[in-house]
Parts: C-alpha cells; structure tokens; sequence
C-alpha cells in the first residue's frame, strides 16, 4: 500500500493543475501569486515498447494424434487422424490454454459453435440448442453447481461449494431417528442412524429423507429378480428422496453395490440443492476420505432389456434394429446378471442429481465394477445431473442400450471417464471429464468408444456428443490421448473443448484392416453394416500436449 505522504503528494500535484480545476474536494482553483510554491507534475515515463506476442506454431499430427494400439487394431496414421478432424468445420486443433479450471478461456471461449439439434436422429428431440464449445458457457453457467462436489480434478464453484472429502450431508438427529419400514436398524456410526437395506428388494421401497439418517449397502443388493429379456413385467421400484445419502458398509469384506435388474425400477431424484449421494462409510467422517481414495466399494449397476450388440454364449445373434429377442449378454463385475432385450425404449427408472463416490473394483482383468455401469439401459430412462466421483476404474461405462444422458461429470477416474460398447447407441450432451492428476492407468481416456474388437456385430456402436470438456492431466502414466475411438465405433462430435498435458495426445484412432480397403473405424459409410462412415468432428477446439 502507497503511503500517506505519497498519497497526499499526488493529490497536490493533480489538484495545482488549473487543467484539473475539477478534483474533489476543490471548489476554486486560484493562480499562483508572488511566494506561492508550484510543484510541476513529473514529465510522464515512455511507455514500454510492447514485446512481440509468440505465435503458436501450428501443432503437427505426431503432436495431436496417437497410434497407439493393441491386439488386432490397426493404426490410423497420425497424419490421417488429423485430417479427419480438418475436414470438419470450425475445429482448432492447434487451439493454446483452452480452459481456466473447467472455463473456457480465450480464443476457446469466443470459438464459434455448432448447432447440436441438427444431429437428432428423426422425432427426437434430446439434444438442445447451446451454440458454444464446451460444457459450460462461461462464469455465469451455474448448470454444474450445487449438485456436485469439488475436489483436486475438478472445482465446480457456486455460492456454496461442498468439497468431496467432507463429510457427508446427512444432517443430524441420528441419536433418536428411527428407520423406516424396509430397513434394518444397524446402530450408529459417526453419530448418524444406519439403515440398512435388504440385500434383495421384491416389493417397492421408499428411502425417505431424515434428518440424522444414513441408508447402508451391505454386499450385492439388489432391486428385483431378473425378468428376462423379453418380459414386459414391471418389477419393484426403488424410491430415493432428495438429500438422502446411501453409504457402503466398511465393517465387512464382501463387494457392496446397488444393482437394478432388469424389469425393475430406481426413481432416485435429488435436486440441484440437495443431491443424493452414494458413497463409502469412511466419508460419513470429515476427512475419511482423501483426495486419492477410491475403489471403497462396487458402485451402481442398472440392467435393462434394450438392445446389445455382444450376446452371451446359446443367445443372438443380433441385427441392426436390436430386434433378436434372445441375444443378452452377463454385466462385468458380478455373477450370473444378464443386460439385454428388443425393447429400445425399456425404461429402468430416473436417476437425476446424484452423485457416485469412490467407487469401482476390478474384480478380475477387464472384469470390473465402475461408477455407474449401465447395461442395456433404455431410451425410456432417465439420466442426468450426475457426478461419478473417484472411481477406481471407469466412471461411466455403458454396454450396449440406448439411454441418452446429459449433464455429467466425471471427476478423478482411475480408468476412462465415460467407456462405451457392445452395441451403445445414444446422444450425450452437457459431459465433463476432468481425469485424475497422478495414478491412472496407463490406458485412461476421457472417454473410449469401441466395439470390444467385435468390429461388425450388430447393433453397431454409436455416439454422438455435444458441448463436452475433457481434461487430461496425468502425463506420468502416458495416456495416449483423450479421445479413443476404435473398433468399427461410429462417433461423432460437436462443441468440444480437449486439453491435455505434455506428451499426451488429443485423439487416438485404430481400426481392424478387414481388407487392404477397409479399415472399420474410418471407412466409408455403409448402411448395410450399420455404418455412418468416419468419425466426425465439428467446432471442437483441441488445447495438446500442454500448448
């Protein structure tokens, strides 16, 4: 701070100018007389000479994309990749500094966008009009705030931000709150009641919101018996209310979870001020939890009777239209739970302000429970507003179905932020991936799109994304890009915004080389097998390897 005399030394020199008659304070101004001291004003110091500003130079194709791959995939050529994206419009791929936090900045924020109501497919109307690139619209989206927390991968903001590790809001008044009808009293932890649920829900139940209460998973608890692929049969329903917290057991070893069968029903609704929240019960405690916790317990798992593209073993094979009405396939991560129907508008409930932390176990390799695991979810499903927080493997991996989603945020998973495949044919909008900053795979992407090397299996996958920010941080493990895309995927997106850090790459594309003209990822369309030709990019503005 100036001091006090130099302060009233400028203020004397501004108001002696008879230029400057109107200072505050000063009501006439009269000529200097005979004795009168006059201070001259010091002679203003030449302005710098600005410094050049740096031009970016271009980024080269080695830069931006990756060919990195495994078994039977064939490399893109970074060169192609690249093109690919230039033949889209208004796409950055030499873009600088995209974001500030998960804010677009600069050029990135001024970046013209497409309008993503073009891509519904015929008598939809899911995806909506928001003409920027990116997620959010600048400081004044509020769209992500208040149903999320806040942690090391990401910052949300808001007038009151609550922070992941806190302890969880479950209120108080547990000492003399009592469990309702359908729970089992399990004492209490952390001066919270515990109820616990049953480990199988034939009836419909209802978790109400109390004041003090906290609902408890132990082991696999499931919603219903599995109705079968072609059943029409509605099965119980899971009612959670706004604010309620659901936490896994930590006193027992088995794998806690929350399984949805297929013909029953969650309606877990929150609100953008009172979110559900399932999580361990290490973070029932402030500071329980770390910002590297993860893997605690099982996570969501919702299955329904839509269409798969992969059928288990007796079952399938499967068409364009989904339409096989044996194909069904087992879900990653538990026993004998099959996903999969003809029924693409199945509708397995509501789930809308929610957030799923430190979840994700890998049971076995490529056998794993993630955040929330959706498998043949249906198009009459909702899904929105929700944050997957610390998984250890995915945060969002869908198999097959064709539930569209909006509003998500993926913070700090240990694997890929949103993983598709099996035949997964939906709309995205709204979608924040900021990945973890240190211990992830060596394989994690913000999101992976692909067909489990089961390149032509119909239905085929398709993705099409609109107003997306994925952020890679982790250069140490060696991510190769952000964006994966193979197996005979079809992906397309709109309104993007990529960072990622030194030595990490923006896209990755490989395909199978079924003949020396057909590589299945970028080959031409062809609707006899289902495919919409190479991916496609439109306004994405791409921040690589830390520019």
């Amino acid at each position: 701070m100036a001091s006090f005399k130099r302060v009233s030394l400028i203020l004397l020199t501004s108001c002696a100018s008879a230029a400057l008659a109107g200072c505050d304070g000063a009501t006439s101004v009269a000529s200097p007389g005979p004795g009168t001291l006059v201070i001259s004003a010091p002679a203003p110091a030449p302005a710098p000479t600005p410094s050049p500003t740096a031009t970016l130079a271009p980024i080269t194709a080695a830069q931006f994309a990756s060919t990195a791959g495994g078994g039977a995939t064939t490399p893109i050529t970074a060169d192609e990749q690249l093109a690919l994206v230039n033949a889209g419009t208004n796409n950055v791929p030499s873009g600088f500094a995209p974001l500030n936090g998960i804010l677009p900045q600069g050029a990135a924020a001024a970046a013209p966008g497409f309008n993503p109501t073009t891509l519904n497919p015929t008598g939809t109307s899911f995806f909506v009009t928001a003409n920027y690139v990116g997620a959010v619209n600048g400081s004044g989206d509020t769209a992500f705030q208040g149903w999320t927390c806040d942690s090391g991968a990401a910052s949300f903001g808001g007038t009151a931000p609550r922070l992941c590790v806190g302890a969880a809001p479950a209120g108080t008044g547990g000492a003399t709150a009592v469990c309702p009808t359908g729970t089992t009293n399990d004492g209490l932890v952390s001066s919270f009641r515990i109820c616990r649920l049953p480990t199988l829900i034939t009836t419909d139940l209802t978790l109400p919101r109390i004041t003090g209460v906290v609902y408890r998973l132990r082991g696999q608890t499931e919603v219903g018996v599995d109705a079968g692929s072609t059943s029409t049969s509605t099965g119980p329903t899971l009612t959670i209310a706004a604010g309620v917290v659901i936490a896994a057991d930590s006193s027992e070893a088995s794998n806690d979870l929350l399984l949805i069968n297929r013909g029953a029903r969650i309606n877990a609704v929150g609100t953008s001020t009172a979110p559900i929240i399932f999580t361990a019960q290490q973070n029932l405690a402030a500071n329980g939890v770390s910002d590297s916790s993860q893997g605690l317990w099982g996570g969501v798992i919702i299955l329904g009777r839509a269409p798969t593209g992969v059928c288990r073993t007796g079952t399938g094979p499967n068409d364009a239209g989904g339409t096989s009405t044996t194909c069904e396939n087992a879900i990653e991560g538990v026993t004998g739970r099959n996903y999969g129907g003809p029924t693409l508008n199945d509708n397995s409930g509501t789930i809308q302000f929610v957030q799923i932390n430190y979840s994700g176990i890998a049971i076995s390799e490529g056998n794993e429970l993630q955040g929330l695991t959706l498998g043949g979810v249906g198009s009459g499903t909702t899904i929105s507003n929700v944050q997957s927080h610390n998984s250890a493997d995915d945060g969002i991996e869908i198999f097959g179905g064709t539930v569209n989603l909006r509003f998500l945020a993926i913070t700090g998973a240990d694997d890929d932020g949103f993983d598709i495949d099996n035949g997964y044919r939906g709309l995205a909008q709204f979608l924040i991936a900021a990945q973890k900053s240190s211990g992830a795979t060596a394989d994690s992407f913000a999101t992976e799109i692909e067909s489990n090397g089961a390149e032509d299996l119909l239905p085929r996958s398709w993705a099409r994304y609109a107003n997306f920010t994925f952020i890679t941080r982790a250069a140490s493990q060696n991510p190769p890009a952000s964006i994966r895309l193979r197996g005979g995927a079809d992906g397309t997106f709109v309104n993007g915004i990529v960072q990622t850090p030194a030595g990490v790459a923006c896209v990755n594309i490989t395909a199978t080389q079924v003949s020396a003209a057909d590589r299945t990822t970028v080959r031409a369309a062809n609707p006899a097998l289902q495919d919409q030709g190479p991916p496609v990019f439109n306004s994405v503005y791409f921040g690589c390897q830390g520019r």
